[in-house]
Order: C-alpha cells, then sequence, then structure tokens
C-alpha cells in the first residue's frame, strides 16, 4: 500500500474539502414501519444546513467509523498493480476505517486480505505503517509545515470520507441542477434525509446524485453518483458503521513492533516547501493553458495533451519513490496502453481522434494535441472539439 491511495480515495471526477461539522438539529423521529422518517425539510432548508455546517469552526466533530467505496465505472481491464494501487480504486469495493479526534488527532487504516497500512497523526508527530513491509516512517511535523497545508502530506479524515464528495457537489448547486429531498432513507444505522441532485442538461451522462445527509447532525454520510440507464450507482462512496464520539486516545498512539525497520523524517523543511513551490507553479501553468468549453453538467475540460510526452513521463526530481501522494504503484503507461485499446476512431468537422466512454465520463484524444474530458455524451464532446 502506498500512501498515494490515502490522498487519491475519493470520486475521480471530484475533489474538495471538508462539508460536514457536526451540529445539533431537531429530534430524529424513530420509524413506523421499518423505514426511518425524518421531519420534513425542503431542499432549501438543508442546502443551508450544509452551509451552516461547512462553515462552522474548529472542523467535524470527533467521530469514527468505517467507509466502503464501490466503483462500477464500465471501464476496461487495468493493469494488474496489487489490490493496494490508486489504480484499484477505480473498479470493485474497499474498505478504510478511520478516527477524528481534532485537526491534529487522525487516523487512517486501510486493511487488506493480509496486510493493513496505517497513517495515525497526532499533534507534530506522525507515524506511517506499512505491515507488508514491516516498516514505519515516523514524520516530525514542524511549525512551519502545520500552517502551509501544501507542505503537508497527510490528508485530512475527509479525503476518505463522503464529506470530501459531498462539499464539491453542494458548491455547485445552480440553475442547472434540480434537486429534492427524500426523508425515508438510512445509511450506516442512522435516518438520513438524501438530497437527490439531477441535471436539466439532457447532454449529461449523470442520472442523479444522492447525497445522504445525518438526520441529527447533517454530516455527509453517504454519496452516490447513477449514470443514466443504470439502476446501480456507478459510483459509492459512504460509512457502513459510524459513531459520533471522541475516539479512546489510544487509537492516536503508535509504538513499531519488534524487529520493524523505522525511517525518520521531518516535514516542514525547505526542501518540502521547494517542493510545494514547484507543484503550485505547476498547477498554475496547467490552469493557464486549460480551457472549459460548455457549463453546468456539460462542461468539458479542455487542456493540451501529449500521449508520448505522458507515456514516458517520469519525475524529474527523483521522487518517484514510496511518499505521501507518489502513487508508485501506478503505471501511467500500462493505463494508457489499456484504455486506448478500448477507444474508437472518429472524426469530424473538427478534426480526428481518439474516443473514450465509460458510464460517467467521456474522454477525447484529438490528433492535434488536444485531451477532452467531461461528464457528456459523446455528442457534447466532438462538439466542444470543435470550439476553438
Amino acid at each position: 500500500m502506498r500512501r498515494g491511495t490515502f490522498v487519491r480515495w475519493g470520486v475521480p471526477i471530484a475533489a474538495a474539502a471538508v462539508i460536514g461539522a457536526a451540529i445539533g438539529a431537531g429530534p430524529v423521529i424513530a420509524a413506523v414501519s421499518g423505514e426511518p422518517v425524518l421531519p420534513e425539510r425542503s431542499a432549501q432548508q438543508l442546502l443551508a444546513d450544509a452551509v451552516a455546517a461547512t462553515g462552522k469552526e474548529g472542523g467535524i466533530a470527533p467521530m469514527s467509523g468505517t467507509v466502503q467505496q464501490t466503483a462500477s465505472l464500465g471501464l476496461p481491464a487495468l493493469p494488474q498493480t496489487g489490490e493496494a494501487s490508486p489504480l484499484s480504486l477505480l473498479s470493485g469495493s474497499h474498505e478504510v476505517k478511520v478516527w477524528y479526534g481534532g485537526a491534529d488527532k487522525v487516523r487512517v487504516a486501510l486493511p487488506t486480505q493480509l496486510n493493513e497500512t496505517n497513517l495515525i497523526v497526532n499533534g507534530d508527530t506522525a507515524w506511517y505503517w506499512e505491515s507488508a513491509t514491516n516498516t514505519a516512517t515516523k514524520l516530525t511535523i514542524k511549525a512551519e509545515a502545520r500552517q502551509d497545508k501544501r507542505a503537508l502530506p497527510t490528508p485530512r479524515p475527509t479525503d476518505v470520507t463522503p464529506q470530501q464528495v459531498a462539499e464539491h457537489l453542494l458548491a455547485n448547486v445552480d440553475q442547472h441542477t434540480a434537486v429534492r429531498v427524500i426523508n425515508t432513507a438510512q445509511v450506516a444505522g442512522r435516518p438520513v434525509y438524501q438530497l437527490v441532485l439531477a441535471p436539466k442538461d439532457a447532454g449529461s451522462l449523470v442520472q442523479e446524485i444522492r447525497i445522504a445527509l445525518d438526520g441529527e447532525t447533517y454530516v455527509p454520510l453517504q454519496v452516490q453518483v447513477y449514470a443514466k440507464g443504470s439502476a446501480e450507482p456507478a459510483f459509492q462512496v459512504g460509512f457502513t458503521q459510524v459513531t459520533f464520539t471522541p475516539p479512546a486516545a489510544e487509537n492516536f498512539t503508535f509504538t513499531p513492533p519488534a524487529g520493524a525497520k523505522v525511517e525518520e523524517k521531518t516535514l516542514g523543511t525547505g526542501m518540502e516547501q521547494e517542493v510545494a513551490a514547484d507543484r503550485a507553479e505547476h498547477a498554475k501553468d496547467v490552469a493557464e493553458r486549460a480551457k472549459v468549453v460548455g457549463q453546468g453538467w456539460t462542461t468539458v475540460a479542455v487542456v493540451p495533451f501529449s500521449l508520448s510526452d505522458l507515456k514516458t513521463a517520469t519525475p524529474s526530481d527523483g521522487r518517484q519513490g514510496r511518499g505521501p501522494g507518489s502513487g508508485a504503484d501506478a503505471d501511467p503507461s500500462a493505463l494508457i496502453d489499456s484504455v486506448l485499446k478500448s477507444a474508437t476512431p472518429v472524426s469530424g468537422t473538427w478534426g480526428s481522434g481518439k474516443l473514450i466512454k465509460t458510464k460517467l465520463v467521456t474522454a477525447l484524444l484529438t490528433d492535434d494535441g488536444r485531451l477532452l474530458v467531461g461528464a457528456v455524451t459523446p455528442e457534447e464532446i466532438t462538439k466542444a472539439a470543435g470550439t476553438k
């Protein structure tokens, strides 16, 4: 298991930060006929509840639980990279356990069939433990790193929970989205409101997205993404068990077992700041060269793209090995080759290229050096290709 798996957990087409903060709400009404029934609230009220939860100081309330992610995106067979590879998150089911005692007390565990990986953050010290290699890395987090989140390669608990996905989705609810509420659902044994977001744009591949908000705290407990024509979610991330009580202190302590190889690193040195600056500059460069076509659910991102450059790309700073966010298990070349085998040659007045379609995402790689990606139909993506 590589550290990159933690940072990459979540929906590939959405990335965000915290939404939920546990706040008091009205009492939950018990189910009277097998289904929980919550007091009726409008979509506008629940959206306001979510916004209020987002703005609460101090972050989410202490909690712990087990999160399961399931993906069935209709991708072609991916190269075998091991069950702990970031690529493995694009299909099948995966489980992660999280304990959150505060902004500086976080534990994330990802068990596999035979091994387990743990990341434990406790104040200015963090441990990363890999049972498969019997290796423990002790990270000392200096004050500079704690203030500069870019230099801190440890995830927040919402990097591996439904809150991460929900905030991004709720922040983009606009005139292109129809919203309704279901108040008779249940997740992880708790009554929830389901905010159902449906695109008004016919050109979107998304049928609807369901965000389950805890009926008492309004913390997102589950996010389900349904593709058009599918009865089951193409992507789902949600708690199967959750407790809104402070985790025991021992969850945030770690002692390397006898015989373990122990490494020590310090975060907040000049090197980390240099790496963060390099990444920020790269992100700025990509943003300046990219453009967006369309709006709402039919938005298409267009970026300069060279297949040969991507397949041969390796980190120039020699940091490809093990490390937070490295994703060293993933082989970009093997992934590209696998995906391109399923590509369909297409052409039009815009030129020619290769089209890749999954349940939720369509991508077009043009022969003139562009990559177009969106949760849209092939017709929408080729229309966007004609917009220079």
